[in-house]
């Protein structure tokens, strides 16, 4: 019979790795009923089913750190997914671009990764310069790069991330749809007008979730032994 494989995290640091994604998820605001109903299960089912979603709150950077501790390994690996949180849906906002810096600073990790991911920033903030001075800037700092392809540190950085932990890897594969949820046919009177591409394959940091999820996959199936049929 074969050994569970037991989490490395205690449960207060999952508690925290839980709040700390939620903090992101909610960071622009935009957090509807079906994430919520999304994130309760998954906190249910997967990372914290003692903790009472009806009342958690966002998490304080010094929280964070507190809780996850002084390794290395644990905080950027969170530090990971919390980025992968951030551009799930496409969009890298100045609200979770602010709450991840203050992540990174408090874990004590420089953040390198969010230099590249800040020129996909399609509304930066007022104080940061408006109209066409903004404009301008976003052209000149645009003009500046010295390589095409501005997030490849970023998704280099992302494809380090460790599965290692059958918790996480239960999270990540809930976390990231086998199949993009925006796919779909539009049928009128039982025949199909229009197909809808995989929209989330416009989200430029795709392949990285993709991959993570697979890897996710292959430690729960490989490592654990679990049977990962209801993932697909």
């Amino acid at each position: 019979m074969t050994k569970a494989i037991q989490s490395n995290y205690t449960s207060e640091q999952v508690a925290a790795w839980l709040r700390g994604l939620l903090a992101i998820a909610w960071a622009d605001g935009d957090f509807d009923a079906e994430e919520q109903n999304l994130i309760a299960a998954l906190t249910t089912d997967e990372l914290a089913p003692a903790i009472n979603f009806c009342s958690i709150e966002p998490i304080t950077p010094k929280e964070l750190a507190d809780a996850l501790g002084n390794d290395a390994n644990i905080t950027e690996n969170f530090l990971r997914t919390a980025v992968m949180v951030a551009v799930a849906d496409g969009i890298y906002s100045f609200s979770e671009d602010k709450l991840l810096r203050q992540f990174f600073q408090a874990l004590g990790h420089k953040p390198k990764a969010l230099e590249a991911l800040r020129h996909t920033m399609h509304h930066p903030p007022e104080s940061e310069g408006g109209g066409e001075k903004t404009a301008q800037l976003n052209r000149e700092q645009s003009s500046a790069l010295p390589h095409p392809d501005v997030l490849r540190p970023v998704r280099v950085w992302l494809d380090d991330l460790n599965v290692d932990d059958p918790q996480v890897a239960r999270f990540l594969c809930k976390m990231i749809p086998a199949q993009c949820p925006f796919e779909r046919d539009i049928k009128l009177f039982g025949h199909k007008v229009v197909h809808i591409p995989p929209l989330c394959k416009l989200n430029p940091l795709y392949d990285q979730l993709v991959g993570l999820r697979f890897r996710a996959l292959s430690y729960l199936a490989d490592d654990c032994k679990e049977d990962v049929s209801n993932y697909y």
